[in-house]
């Protein structure tokens, strides 16, 4: 008979390999993937990994899905230090861009200098709002939060999908199913003629050196650091649970809803239904894949970036389903917590004796 036991010292050099074993396998399970439908694999990884670096278009292209990983994915590594499971960010996103794009179309014959971060502004608080209920109902009702998290996802979906139906949709759309374009005072500008990188990359990269320093550098990132790792010890100490729990829960919140605005207001410019491919979701890998850490969810959020771009390539260049690439990024995550599990467990047999 073989038992699980928890390793006293998990190896910290292992912590840091894991996420690079975690791609190795990745690759090795998507090169037998790619042989089954019939694809090259050598050709398929080429488009999927280095296509998306190959030019300045391409690397353009990649930095602009960077921006709303990066922004979800430091609010979640947060969360997941605090033991706050929130797998809501996509709806906090989603909440974000039709709050923000709500006070945009006021703006849309204006060219008030208010406009533009009045309307930031309105995205980061419906995302805040969002996240608010779930956790108000965690906190005084004891809800699970991975499920009121998940059904307020598919809540905001289609509020916004009715929105772009009916309050907010452009009445001369022609019926299309789209806001009216946003005033030029309302659009985020760009960083490089001819490019669609905006200003939303500096905030992406600005919040995740902002979440390094919370963590790491205040009390209050003690506290969330404490806090998830043992709670009865920050019971104990005098920590109030509430007070972390509302703040990283709001903080994932607005970033989520900066992220959606700054899509709206960024590359679209406009409220329509699929302003986002699934970046709340793909934002819980890019955290793990940072180690849950703000900094490292920067490179986490470039590597996934990379993947959804060379996705697109991929789909176009050698016709392979995008579903294989979103089965890509699921195993990735498989393979990431595989690697934590062994790393922080061991098997023991019947003797006491481990086997790795």
């Amino acid at each position: 008979m073989i038992r699980i036991q928890a390793r006293t010292e998990p190896s910290n050099i292992m912590k840091v390999a894991s996420p690079l074993i975690a791609i190795v396998l990745t690759l090795i399970f998507g090169s037998i993937l790619f042989s089954a439908i019939g694809k090259s694999p050598t050709q398929a990884l080429q488009v999927l990994l280095i296509a998306p670096l190959a030019d300045s278009y391409n690397i353009g292209e990649m930095l602009v899905k960077m921006g709303p990983l990066l922004l979800c994915a430091v609010g979640l590594s947060l969360c997941y230090r605090a033991n706050m499971w929130n797998i809501g960010a996509e709806g906090q996103l989603l909440a974000g861009a039709l709050g923000g794009s709500a006070v945009a179309l006021f703006f849309i014959h204006s060219e008030s200098v208010f406009a533009l971060p009045l309307t930031l502004i309105a995205g980061i608080v419906s995302g805040m709002l969002w996240a608010a209920v779930p956790t108000f109902l965690k906190l005084q009702f004891n809800s699970n939060l991975i499920l009121t998290t998940i059904m307020f996802n598919y809540i905001a979906l289609y509020l916004l999908i009715w929105a772009v139906h009916g309050p907010l949709r452009d009445p001369e759309g022609y019926g299309f199913p789209e806001s009216a374009i946003f005033a030029d005072s309302t659009l985020l500008p760009t960083l490089f003629e001819g490019s669609r990188i905006h200003l939303g990359i500096l905030f992406a990269i600005f919040a995740g050196f902002v979440g390094w320093f919370i963590l790491t550098k205040t009390h209050l990132g003690f506290q969330i650091r404490v806090f998830g790792a043992d709670e009865p010890a920050a019971r104990y100490a005098g920590f109030n649970s509430k007070k972390l729990s509302w703040f990283v829960m709001l903080f994932a919140g607005g970033l989520a809803g900066l992220a959606g605005v700054a899509e709206t207001t960024g590359p679209i410019g406009q409220l329509t239904p699929n302003i986002s491919p699934g970046y709340g979701y793909s934002a819980i890998i890019v955290a793990y894949l940072g180690r849950l850490h703000p900094i490292g969810a920067i490179v986490a959020a470039i590597f996934m970036a990379v993947l959804y771009m060379g996705g697109d390539l991929a789909q176009i260049e050698m016709g392979i389903p995008v579903a294989v690439v979103s089965m890509f990024q699921g195993v990735l995550l498989f393979f990431l917590l595989a690697c934590d599990f062994f790393i922080n467990n061991r098997f023991i047999n019947t003797n006491n004796q481990a086997t790795n």
